[in-house]
């Protein structure tokens, strides 16, 4: 199981190609995200930010990017260009952003990698967790990052289990992987490229590529034929 099998690290983020490479199992990548946002230098002091936006620490915004009324940005975070950060978005250490993605409304985003067109839109948590390009979570959706016990999270696909070392794990998705409303993606839940989860399911393990994820009555895997 290698990141080049659930995404490619799109041209907007080369910049931070050295630190996430497509030979290593994907939850790697998780490791590596502090290292990359510690290269960001920020653009913003001097910007004019409307009355309710707060910014601290280092935070790049490409120029195109407009504001919203309010919204909380803590560095270190890098958002590329023709992103829409909607009201409320609470951005929050190490996070780096693709372009045309949307941040939605009272969306949380924690130490996460998004690539280009990846659109979570309205009342979504994404802590440590890769999102790949075009991923798309429906209303609610929520990326579970730490197990009850507390321990380092595994990741179960077939009969393999897989040992990541991470206490804080929340999901990873596949470029054009889709989530349905009000999801929960327990902590090392793995989509591959075009899986989907219907709605209201609470998830686990490894969801194979263009599968369909629904409950019938049992969680249950059917071919995506979109």
């Amino acid at each position: 199981m290698k990141a080049s099998d659930f995404f490619s690290l799109p041209a907007s983020l080369a910049r931070f190609a050295p630190h996430f490479r497509p030979d290593v199992a994907p939850w790697e990548w998780l490791k590596h995200i502090a290292a990359a946002c510690a290269t960001i230098e920020g653009n913003t002091a001097g910007r004019a930010l409307p009355p309710g936006v707060r910014i601290e620490g280092p935070v790049w915004l490409h120029p195109d990017i407009k504001l919203p009324a309010y919204c909380t940005i803590i560095g270190p975070v890098w958002i590329g260009a023709k992103t829409d950060i909607r009201p409320g978005a609470f951005i929050r250490n190490n996070v780096i952003v693709g372009e045309g993605c949307v941040l939605g409304n009272a969306c949380e985003f924690k130490s996460c990698l998004l690539m280009d067109g990846v659109q979570v839109p309205h009342f979504n948590y994404v802590g440590d967790s890769i999102l790949g390009n075009r991923a798309h979570f429906g209303a609610g959706v929520i990326c579970s990052n730490l197990r009850l016990d507390q321990q380092p999270v595994v990741v179960r696909a077939g009969d393999a289990t897989y040992e990541t070392g991470l206490r804080k794990f929340g999901a990873i998705l596949g470029d054009q992987a889709e989530v349905g409303c009000n999801a929960v993606l327990n902590p090392g839940t793995v989509l591959g490229r075009r899986a989907l989860v219907t709605p209201t399911l609470a998830v686990s393990g490894y969801i194979p590529p263009a599968t369909i994820a629904h409950a019938r009555p049992a969680i249950k895997f059917i071919p995506r034929r979109d």
